[in-house]
């Protein structure tokens, strides 16, 4: 923000009056109207790369159908061109200033876009900035085009260029929770549904549930991108096309599927597409269903985790810090703790999509700015949030494989595998007397006459009480890489 403090000024103009702004700033009187208007988040948009990029993608294809049409000459289209090219490669990101949260249905940020292309081009055209005789921000870089069809096509790119790096940190997390379901595959434990004691299975077995769930959050997360590709570039202010050429249309999804690599098609209803924001609240409900269940794999390994000696014990996850100021020696599970305050966060970003999707009127929705900024933050954290929890959490987890096996031995939920031979009532007869002494169900049973020892240990396996292949004793598991291709992007910028 250093350009607010310049020295030096140039005055722009609109129909307002005018403003003195920076020499150096790309950006112009819009621009600075906007962030004196939006002072609220504190955060410009530039903290998004990929809306950027996103939005360069967008202005670029309308210079490039412009000019295929005739609506632009060829000296202006190229250098607008040339700057949004320069965008797509991360330069000048610094002068998206305007604030996340504006009001005006991202009008702010499309001329804070038009502005600093504008000016960008105009310096490679050898003009001084504020030169808007030649370029300007809105005959040249915004025609044929208005917010109310830039600005939802471009957070709709932006999401699944975001979507690609979440993909990729999602597949990374569920390999990671495959791979400890290889090394524990040989470790027999107690399952427990409502917090009791259940019935044996494997360690191995659960940690390759959490990875099998995490693939599936992979394909739900690839249907909703779909969704997306569907876009409004030529509708401008409501859906009618109104000062679009003809022909515009069509050109600017062509150029816009071939500068993104997106699968983009043109919406049948303009009108319906402008004013209709209900993806959002599917992309949105997609991105909370991944974010819950990270929050319930997090609990889970506190809960397995939880003593380390007054409690599970079943797992150790790595020490990343001191946990108290007050105890000596306390390490807490930080890095779980984290993600599920991620997980809170994206649940109550999708609530502010789905009241501002509802609150939109008539022909055009005034909200898509908190509903992008909801959007872009829960992809940005869930990312990072999948990051540190393989990364800092799962790769060190280990087995307390003795403690374990001692709450096997001692487990009376081993009766439920004799249940079947020896009768329910007997079984849990059985397992009342277990609870109220101190002898093993499996003595009981052999004691009372039930089985002998031969039959006794041949229902009682561990490969059995698992429910593993009995030729080889291990659990079929899920490849540790994943086949699911993230959605084209642009390179990361950050």
């Amino acid at each position: 923000m250093s350009d607010f403090l310049s020295a030096q000024t140039r005055t722009e103009t609109d129909s307002l009056g005018s403003v003195e702004i920076p020499a150096s700033a790309y950006w112009g009187v819009h621009t600075a109207r906007a962030h004196e208007n939006f002072p609220i988040a504190r955060r410009p948009i530039s903290v998004y790369p990929d809306f950027i990029r996103a939005f360069a993608c967008v202005k670029q294809a309308a210079a490039r159908a412009n000019l295929e049409i005739g609506a632009l000459d060829e000296q202006r289209a190229t250098l607008i061109d040339r700057a949004c090219e320069e965008i797509k490669e991360g330069m000048l990101h610094d002068q998206f200033v305007v604030g996340v949260v504006q009001g005006g249905a991202g009008t702010s940020t499309n001329m804070n876009a038009n502005e600093v292309i504008t000016n960008r081009a105009l310096e490679l055209a050898g003009h001084e900035k504020g030169d808007y005789a030649f370029i300007n921000p809105n005959d040249h870089t915004n025609h044929s085009q208005s917010t109310n069809d830039t600005y939802p096509t471009a957070i709709k790119i932006a999401l699944a260029f975001s979507l690609g790096s979440l993909l990729e940190e999602l597949a990374l997390l569920a390999d990671s929770f495959a791979a400890k379901g290889r090394e524990f595959s040989h470790i027999i434990k107690v399952g427990r549904t409502q917090l009791q004691d259940a019935v044996p299975m494997t360690l191995g077995q659960e940690f390759n549930a959490f990875a099998v769930t995490l693939r599936e959050d992979i394909d739900r997360l690839r249907e909703a991108v779909t969704l997306l590709g569907e876009v409004n570039m030529g509708a401008t202010a409501i859906g009618t096309g109104i000062n679009a050429p003809r022909g515009y249309k069509e050109a600017v999804i062509r150029h816009l599927r071939e500068i993104t690599g997106l699968e983009l098609v043109t919406a049948g209803d303009l009108v319906e597409s402008t004013s209709d924001t209900g993806v959002f609240v599917t992309f949105s409900g997609a991105l909370k269903r991944s974010a819950l269940k990270l929050s319930k794999i997090s609990n889970d390994l506190r809960l397995l985790s939880s003593g380390p000696q007054a409690g599970l014990g079943e797992i150790n996850l790595p020490a990343r810090q001191a946990g108290s100021s007050i105890m000596p020696g306390k390490v807490n599970p930080v890095i779980p703790e984290a993600v599920s305050q991620v997980a809170y966060s994206v649940a109550g970003a999708d609530v502010t999509v789905s009241m501002a999707v509802e609150a939109g009127q008539l022909q055009l929705n005034a909200f898509e700015p908190i509903i992008a900024h909801s959007l872009f933050q829960s992809i940005t954290w869930l990312e990072r949030a999948c990051r540190t929890l393989r990364v800092n959490c799962v790769d060190g987890i280990t087995a307390n494989e003795e403690h374990l096996a001692d709450t096997v031995s001692r487990s009376v939920t081993v009766i439920t595998a004799l249940a079947p031979v020896i009768g329910y009532a007997a079984a849990a007869k059985l397992a009342k007397e277990a609870l109220a002494g101190k002898e093993k169900v499996s003595d009981l049973v052999v004691s009372h006459g039930l089985l002998d020892q031969a039959q006794l240990d041949d229902i009682l396996q561990p490969q059995k009480l698992a429910g593993l292949a009995p030729e080889t004793g291990t659990i079929e598991t899920i490849t540790e890489t994943s086949e699911t291709p993230a959605p084209q992007k642009l390179e990361d910028g950050e």
